[in-house]
């Protein structure tokens, strides 16, 4: 679930007092505790929650300190019939929570006799109106529309004023929604839009994508439509995937209990699965090939001679004529048509549930119809690019009144799987908490994530008077290193200290080394943009959370990093795997820079490394991909930490140098009369490099195995990812990289033989990669 930050510069600031983060002197321990407490034991709830820091929240027009908690002014805003159904459930949820204040705007067709004047099912949902608004310019056309958009934003800032929200509701691809959106983007109102990310074919596709631009958060009901989001340049830490709203009412509806509901809608006592639900709309960029359509549906259903319910269309252009086509062709008063400006929701899934088909080009036949498995055809182009099921039959080209009938005699009665693609029946849950997540502190003003692009030219006065920096952590098995780098990658400041055994001794220590040097980063005149860590095991950077460990940080698993150091220090906090990391301080630094496709091996205590291809950093799908030491070269050779046998780290990794070195001091082959082991001194891997500059050759011999084992490895990159280098980085850099590149020239396939294979020049990878994940973001243009 996105949990948004933000400073404290809003309509809205805290009446605690704020202390300089960068004070070191003035943090109370207890802070540091609270923080440990949070990531050793996630379930703990002594955190001070969102809505906690919420209460202590005081308007800025009274100016005076309160103690009563603020509530959280929520406005929803509805059109129609049909958003009606997707946003009565967030009223209600609205409604029943203690923190949250409610207000309805209830404006277009839900005031409208012709339409069913269906604000009074509003009224009898125990929902009170705060405001009615008028908005429609009669005339069903295209400038009719243009003109209820024009009216609407006349009168909303009237009411937006007198309701000041903090949040609007605003749901889906109408021109009214798009009213709202606009006057509630001009003043400053953070939007909530739902079901943003859908693709409908028609304007409704050109209104929904405006509504997104101007909305700050969205909540959505597919993958398809999330992706859709991201592709859009919207921030994903402002994207719910909550599904449908409406399915957390059609799954827990019994839909068998049913008869009530057929005998007061279908004609001449229907049954289930014997009648037909019919609802076509305007296609507002074609109405006169809509209206044929419409006329060829209706056609077809008095040949097909089957009971049918018929709604009325929605109010776009065109909606008129489709009136007048119905009341031509007698469908009002023939004995096997029923006629409906509104039914229901309640009523609608029922008898949608129940139906034996469902026709026209109504997004219900996609998405709700898709619940209960009801057979759908979808004519013509209004929904094409919908996500649907299996039960829907597209008639794109419903020319013929023969082609329409042809589909009823394929779906009618036909019995199809339910899906699931719109929801799980969950989503209100969701979105409660993702509202109560959203920092009404911070200001308004909305930033998009563009892909990345060569920056502009910009010269800013604070640049000038300020070197932007990251604090970077390097958190491996043997150090723990805490840097300030700048961000030309040169490191100002750094400190360095064993890494202790258990996990909240090294919170303790790393917070403690953070906040020292971000004290130490004042008097350096640098303005730290954020922190960027480096850690072993698998690690969830969306989440910043490490998600299991490597034998090398034991019991290193489901830690939240970024929670504690975010709180602590104000600042945002970025996390990836040291294999990761090392690849893009290479990339951001090193030898990578302006390449797209490269690997990176990190030689250290263990084998790690990073994958870029396309310019990308690859993850994996469970954050897995580049785990190199765990490659195998050996279907025997010797256990690994991992458990397995044959794998690079068991040849090549430092752990592995350090037992081969003991295993040579204990036979008395290691440093004989040289005095390379003083007394009681631990032997590590470079005594055994020690031993092989001398010419211990059993030495040599070991190292060049380690060598060999990371060039197998290399052969085998090369042979699956072809990038155009491979960089070995890391203390055993030096050591294996002449090894490595002749086995690579000797065993690679004669068109890969070109590889670049090189050694890096940086000292410390790691951290210099977790310092570019602050500052390649941080400083990203934003727009």
């Amino acid at each position: 679930m996105p949990v948004f930050g933000g400073s404290l510069e809003g309509s809205r600031v805290s009446s605690r007092h704020k202390k300089d983060p960068h004070d070191f002197d003035n943090i109370h321990s207890n802070l540091l505790q609270r923080n440990l407490k949070h990531v050793l034991n996630p379930q703990d709830n002594s955190m001070e929650p969102t809505a906690a820091k919420r209460a202590n929240c005081v308007s800025v027009e009274s100016n005076n300190a309160t103690s009563e908690a603020y509530k959280m002014r929520i406005c929803v805003a509805t059109c129609n019939r049909a958003d009606y159904s997707k946003l009565a459930p967030i009223m209600q949820a609205v409604k029943k929570d203690e923190e949250l204040e409610l207000s309805v705007i209830v404006l277009g067709c839900h005031l409208i006799d012709d339409y069913g004047s269906t604000y009074r099912y509003i009224e009898q949902d125990g929902i009170y109106i705060d405001s009615r608004l008028h908005t429609i310019v009669r005339g069903e056309d295209e400038a009719a529309m243009v003109e209820s958009v024009g009216l609407a934003m006349v009168k909303l800032p009237d009411v937006l004023l007198r309701l000041k929200p903090d949040v609007l509701i605003i749901h889906g691809d109408r021109f009214d929604a798009l009213s709202l959106a606009a006057s509630a983007a001009l003043m400053n109102i953070r939007i909530v839009h739902v079901e943003g990310g859908e693709i409908s074919g028609t304007i409704d596709d050109m209104i929904r994508h405006s509504i997104t631009k101007l909305a700050h958060y969205h909540v959505c009901c597919t993958e398809r439509a999330h992706s859709r989001l991201l592709a859009m340049c919207e921030d994903n830490t402002a994207i719910l995937l909550a599904g449908c709203t409406s399915y957390d009412k059609l799954l827990n509806t019994d839909s068998t209990n049913s008869s009530a509901v057929i005998q007061k809608w279908v004609p001449l006592d229907g049954q289930p699965h014997e009648y037909i639900v019919a609802l076509q709309h305007p296609v507002t960029t074609n109405i006169k090939h809509s209206l044929k359509m419409f006329g060829l549906m209706i056609d077809a259903l008095l040949d097909f001679g089957k009971k049918v319910i018929i709604l009325f269309p929605n109010i776009d252009a065109g909606s008129k004529e489709m009136t007048r086509v119905m009341r031509l062709k007698g469908v009002e008063h023939h004995p096997d048509f029923k006629t409906a400006k509104h039914i229901p929701f309640e009523e609608f899934i029922v008898l949608v549930a129940n139906a034996g088909c469902m026709i026209g080009n109504s997004s219900a036949g996609i998405r709700e119809a898709g619940a209960f498995g009801t057979p759908v055809i979808n004519l013509g182009s209004r929904q094409t690019g919908r996500e649907t099921g299996e039960n829907v039959l597209h008639c794109r080209e419903a020319d013929t009144t023969q082609k329409i009938i042809h589909a009823l005699d394929i779906q009618y009665q036909k019995q199809y799987p339910p899906s699931y693609i719109y929801g799980d029946g969950h989503a209100i849950p969701r979105i409660m908490k993702f509202l109560k997540s959203i920092d009404i502190t911070c200001e308004t003003q909305k930033s998009f994530v563009f892909p990345p692009m060569p920056a502009s030219h910009s010269r800013d006065i604070d640049h000038i008077l300020e070197t932007q920096s990251a604090l970077a952590v390097d958190l491996g098995g043997t150090h723990l290193r805490v840097a300030l780098v700048d961000n030309h990658g040169t490191i100002l400041i750094q400190e360095s200290s064993a890494t202790p055994a258990s996990n909240e001794e090294r919170m303790t220590r790393l917070l403690e080394m953070l906040m020292n040097i971000s004290q130490k980063a004042i008097s350096l005149n640098c303005r730290v943009l954020g922190v960027g860590i480096s850690t072993g095991g698998r690690v969830d950077p969306s989440q910043g959370v490490v998600k299991h460990s490597t034998k090398a940080l034991e019991g290193w698993s489901e830690i939240d990093l970024r929670t504690p150091i975010s709180s602590l220090l104000h600042l945002p906090v970025w996390v990836d795997n040291d294999g990761n990391c090392a690849a893009l301080g290479v990339r951001a630094f090193g030898c990578g820079k302006g390449i797209d496709d490269f690997v990176t091996i990190a030689t250290g205590t263990g084998i790690g490394g990073g994958v870029v291809l396309g310019g990308k950093l690859i993850h994996g799908t469970n954050f897995c991909a580049a785990e190199l030491g765990h490659t195998k070269v050996s279907l025997g050779g010797p256990v690994c930490q991992c458990g397995g046998t044959g794998c690079v780290e068991a040849y090549s990794s430092g752990l592995a140098l350090q037992k081969e070195a003991q295993r040579l001091h204990a036979d008395g082959a290691l440093g004989q009369g040289d005095g390379l082991i003083e007394n009681d001194q631990p032997v590590s891997a470079k005594h055994l490099i020690d031993a092989a500059k001398n010419g211990n050759n059993d030495a040599q011999e070991i190292l060049n195995r380690g060598a060999k084992a990371i060039g197998a490895l290399v052969v085998n990159l090369v042979h699956i990812l072809n990038p155009s280098m491979v960089v070995l980085c890391g203390v055993l850099a030096p050591v294996y990289f002449e090894t490595v590149r002749n086995v690579v020239r000797k065993d690679t396939l004669p068109s890969a033989s070109n590889l670049d294979v090189r050694a890096s020049s940086l000292q410390e990878p790691a951290l210099l990669g977790a310092a570019s994940l602050v500052l390649e973001y941080a400083t990203r243009r934003t727009y």
